[in-house]
């Protein structure tokens, strides 16, 4: 029999909150988390503004040797990790080494740390970086750390394919389950808030330029006008159904049941002649192909999806064609939809990853929690968006995202019996 991928511990280390209790309040509440940036002085910046971990303290999740060889992403990974390992009733340290491994997404690496390092190399009379540069910047170094920390020495990789690949890390640790390894840690997360990384983002033209915290982000809407960055994201463990089952695992959320991946094979890049946000609409073919590849391998008809979770980048033409690709999959009447990024910013691959938390707390608690936005919906964009949250049975639900520069993905979730004894019989 081909092994089963669930999910049975939840870490969430986002502007949402520390912990998913705290995340899954924070979204039903609507509450935005959006301020004006604090992690630097960002008054030269015409975007001012994100989604940041409040009161997170690095040294209450590792040694102060990690944290000085480390970025805050990376301690951010720390921190999640120690948190979806608690959750699933695993050892931080593992029991059997070779049995257990990492799978986390990265979009830009360690910001902060390089920005610092980069910034004494320049300007400091010794013309210097630091011993710990290469590996604290680098891309893999959360994988590599996390790694080491817990003694995860399974078949550990890094997946680098922007927003996309909070989701494609599932699909990957779902692959290795069903070749021999029980438990992968996949997910990631995020902190693209550097002086460096802001300019990066900037210069796509995509990033909003509203000051104020409560407009600023608003994805599918008449006033949209790009989006806000945010830091964190979640990890999880992802563990072979036998595994959990024998070890007398507590909660089981959900089974990866299916995933996509397609690319568009063209640059995120404004069509010629148009303004940044607007102007011509992007094609969506590939989108909605990643979204039916999820669906067929999980065997799941379109009609039997309870909720999406969509990319929601907040660029019109962005979000129009996404509207496209929903209506291409599921017909002119698509299921609920429903987005937090609004309230938190978008993590990038972090920012996939939350949602994936969102949705399987939408299934443990039976609730769907309301969309933060849109208040008027822009033409194109009329989807059947979650108002108020209410409880509602969710048994399946899609996480979608688009990685900037043609990437796609999509995951599909299916929600098993309440009872975990019941697990094997299905």
């Amino acid at each position: 029999m081909t092994a089963r991928a669930v999910i049975t511990g939840i870490g969430v280390v986002a502007p949402s909150g520390i912990g998913a209790d705290a995340h899954w309040k924070c979204v039903l509440a609507g509450q935005n988390r959006i301020g004006r940036i604090t992690l630097f002085d960002p008054d030269r910046y015409p975007g001012q503004l994100a989604g940041e971990v409040a009161d997170f303290d690095a040294l209450h999740y590792a040694d102060n040797r990690q944290v000085v060889q480390t970025d805050r992403w990376t301690h951010l990974g720390f921190a999640a990790t120690r948190l979806a390992l608690a959750d699933a009733a695993l050892p931080e340290v593992a029991d059997d080494p070779y049995g257990y491994a990492v799978t986390l997404a990265s979009s830009s690496g360690g910001n902060l740390f390089g920005q610092r390092e980069l910034q004494r190399l320049w300007r400091g009379p010794a013309r210097t970086v630091g011993a710990y540069q290469s590996i604290a910047w680098f891309y893999a170094a959360s994988v590599g750390q996390i790694s080491i920390r817990h003694q995860f020495k399974g078949p550990c990789g890094v997946l680098a394919a922007e927003a996309a690949g909070g989701l494609d890390s599932l699909a990957h640790a779902a692959r290795m389950i069903r070749r021999g390894t029980p438990v992968v840690l996949a997910g990631g997360t995020e902190c693209p808030l550097s002086p460096y990384a802001l300019t990066c983002q900037l210069r796509s033209g995509l990033l909003s330029a509203c000051p104020e915290p409560d407009r600023a982000y608003r994805p599918f809407d008449v006033a949209a006008s790009g989006y806000v960055p945010g830091e964190g994201g979640a990890v999880f463990v992802v563990e072979d159904l036998d595994h959990a089952l024998a070890r007398g695992a507590d909660t089981i959320y959900a089974e990866v049941a299916g995933w996509g991946a397609s690319h568009d094979a063209r640059h995120t890049d404004q069509p010629a002649g148009a303004g940044p946000l607007d102007g011509g609409d992007v094609d969506g073919t590939q989108y909605a192909r990643a979204i039916r590849l999820a669906l067929t391998r999980a065997q799941i008809d379109p009609a039997e999806v309870d909720v999406v979770f969509p990319d929601a980048l907040g660029v019109p033409r962005y979000d129009r064609s996404e509207a496209a690709a929903l209506r291409t999959v599921f017909g002119q009447q698509p299921p609920p939809v429903t987005t937090q990024k609004p309230l938190t910013g978008r993590a990038h691959q972090g920012g996939s990853a939350l949602d994936v938390a969102t949705a399987l707390l939408a299934m443990r608690h039976g609730t769907l929690p309301p969309t933060a936005g849109p208040d008027r919906p822009a033409p194109g964009c009329e989807l059947d968006f979650v108002r108020e949250s209410g409880p509602r049975r969710v048994d399946v639900a899609l996480v979608c995202a688009r990685g900037f520069d043609g990437f796609n993905s999509a995951v599909a979730l299916r929600r098993g019996p309440v009872e975990v004894s019941r697990w094997r019989r299905v």
